[in-house]
């Protein structure tokens, strides 16, 4: 309980730094109300979480414009898909999309969602991971080409997140069913969880956080209109997942990783929708 002259004392300080806020104002030339704001403002907490982008997000647009709405979407890491680097890329080529994409100021940590139907491509993931310096694959492999990918990551020790694609995919609909078929597998192989598509088979995305905690590497974070087939990628917050309930079992599981936006909706015009759940999510992470 806060005492009367806890309330005081705390009005009191308010009162003293805006006024002197004010009067730095009035000799400086800065704007009154600016400062007011700022000397208001507590200072902001570090987030427990960390966000990132899903180029497939910004697959209508090239290389340089998909780093520069990074960069307006306040994110500062990629998952790339093949939109952005080709995976029949040149080596040379691979290292200078790096290089580009290092000098953006942006972390390139993956790339994704890559097929691995067969060993030529699960071979060439690896390569391209590699040269790219990326340290985790967001991938579907088939199954009989696990016991190959289990090889691969302990040659390379690049992490494999197997991404779960909710209704219509028969192999991985949702992350317990991938964990299932990689659960014997070396623990560089886990989970790329689309909370979306969990929540389009309708489950529970917050549920299957927790009981898949341990082989979640990566995060696909949307939210949609409908927990059925049909459902939508919609902005964060207007769709029917629980954001917070999710945001609360990434954070009590001490997910490490990254929640990259993957908003599927608007190809041609994505970043108002990006924003939007960017600032939500923030938002969110603060009240919790």
């Amino acid at each position: 309980m806060t005492s009367s002259s806890d309330q005081t004392r705390r009005q009191f300080f308010h009162t003293a730094v805006g006024t002197a806020a004010t009067l730095a104002c009035l000799q400086t030339g800065r704007p009154v109300a600016a400062a007011l704001v700022a000397a208001a403002t507590p200072p902001a907490k570090k987030r427990p979480l960390k966000l990132a982008m899903a180029s497939y997000t910004l697959r209508k647009f090239d290389l340089d414009q998909a780093l520069a709405m990074t960069h307006r979407a306040g994110l500062k890491a990629i998952n790339l898909k093949s939109f952005h680097l080709p995976m029949d890329s040149t080596k040379p080529e691979i290292r200078a999309v790096a290089k580009k994409i290092k000098d953006a100021g942006i972390l390139l940590y993956g790339g994704g969602v890559i097929s691995m139907k067969n060993e030529q491509q699960v071979n060439q993931a690896f390569e391209y991971a590699k040269t790219a310096g990326m340290v985790r694959i967001i991938g579907v492999p088939a199954v009989a080409m696990l016991p190959l990918v289990n090889d691969k990551v302990q040659q390379y020790d690049i992490q494999v997140c197997i991404h779960n694609h909710g209704p219509g995919d028969k192999t991985y609909p949702t992350p317990d069913i991938a964990y299932a078929r990689i659960k014997n597998l070396d623990k560089r192989i886990g989970l790329c969880h689309d909370i979306g598509h969990t929540a389009r088979s309708g489950m529970d995305p917050a549920a299957l956080t927790r009981q898949c905690a341990d082989r979640i590497y990566d995060v696909h974070f949307k939210d949609v209109t409908a927990p059925v087939k049909a459902g939508h990628s919609t902005p964060c917050g207007r769709g029917i997942i629980d954001i917070p309930s999710v945001l609360r079992a990434f954070i009590d599981i001490h997910y490490q990783g990254f929640l990259a936006f993957e908003y599927e909706s608007e190809a041609d015009d994505p970043l108002p929708g990006v924003t939007e759940s960017v600032g939500y999510v923030n938002g969110v992470m603060d009240a919790l």
